[in-house]
């Protein structure tokens, strides 16, 4: 083992030393392996305007890889919707998963610097979990994460982040993810 510290993300920190510590306390679980984790994050965005310029998807996937620091993948309709002008097999959007380090990274910057720069934020909502401990939210502008050089944006797109954890109820989650900083309005 070299002398050289190896690198931790901060929140994966917090999470180890004290936000399990919490979670114990309050769940109360007799095996450590029973407590909940932070699986994965899934982060979509959807192209509609790709329909007309193909251009725009380019775009789009540039700036969700400059989000997510990880190259995400181009999303192709499953079928031919006429009035929408969408063939089978058209990009139509992009997602990326993250996880270990880089969803940490980005969970941490989405707390700490993306959510308060959201236009009139009052909190998230805290009813948007599936029943098994997995979260959803939505973003209607992806200008508030600070990869994203506001000058250089030509086109303003929403986007859909996904939170899976290992917890097996959604109080186990809500706590988790308030633990971990998500600022939920009720």
């Amino acid at each position: 083992m070299s002398d050289t510290a190896t690198y931790e993300p901060r929140l994966r920190k917090i999470y180890r030393e004290t936000i399990r510590e919490k979670m114990q306390e309050q769940f109360n679980y007799s095996n450590p392996m029973q407590m909940p984790k932070l699986d994965k994050v899934v982060l979509n965005m959807g192209v509609g305007e790709a329909v007309a310029d193909s251009k725009k998807i380019q775009t789009a996937l540039r700036d969700m890889e400059a989000i997510a620091g990880q190259k995400p993948v181009a999303t192709k309709a499953r079928k031919s919707i006429a009035g929408f002008k969408v063939r089978e097999g058209m990009n139509i959007g992009c997602k990326v998963t993250l996880r270990r380090d880089r969803m940490y990274e980005f969970l941490d910057r989405l707390v700490t610097i993306a959510l308060p720069r959201v236009k009139d934020f009052r909190g998230l909502n805290g009813k948007s979990f599936d029943g098994n401990g997995n979260y959803a939210m939505g973003i209607k502008e992806h200008i508030v994460f600070p990869e994203i050089n506001y000058d250089q944006v030509d086109q303003i797109w929403g986007m859909d982040i996904i939170v899976c954890t290992t917890a097996q109820t959604d109080e186990e989650a809500k706590a988790l993810l308030g633990h971990v900083g998500f600022p939920f309005r009720n």
